[in-house]
This record gives structure tokens, sequence and C-alpha cells, in this order.
């Protein structure tokens, strides 16, 4: 990400890589959310999902919620 930077190389030796342990957190829990917002399936009542139902991964944009 920041080759080349020995501020950054030296914040990582201070600090350890920060984002990266970040990234890692972000995506461990965004896979405990996934399992836990997927319906439960049970046996014999397999269906497709419907188009456009379920979490979606969008950004809200700065500013005031709507309400």
């Amino acid at each position: 990400m920041f080759q080349d930077s020995p501020i950054y190389d030296r914040l990582v030796a201070e600090c350890g890589d920060v984002p990266t342990l970040v990234r890692r957190e972000a995506e461990r829990v965004n896979r405990e959310l996934e399992a836990v917002m997927r319906p439960m399936r049970l046996p014999g009542r397999e269906r497709p999902p419907a188009p456009g139902n379920g979490w979606q991964r969008t950004a809200l944009l700065p500013g005031p919620r709507p309400s």
C-alpha cells in the first residue's frame, strides 16, 4: 500500500500494521454478520432467495439520516 515510505514503515514498526489488523477484523465481523443475517434453512423448505431481499453492502452518505 505504501511502498518506499519510511514514515509508514516506522509507524508500522512502532505501532504494528493497524490498517491490516482493522481490515482483518472487519472481514471477520462481516462473515459473522452474514452467517447471523442468513435466514434459517430447514430441510425440505429450500427456496431461492427473492431478488432485492437480504442484507446489502451499501454505505450511507454523510449528512442527516433520512427518516
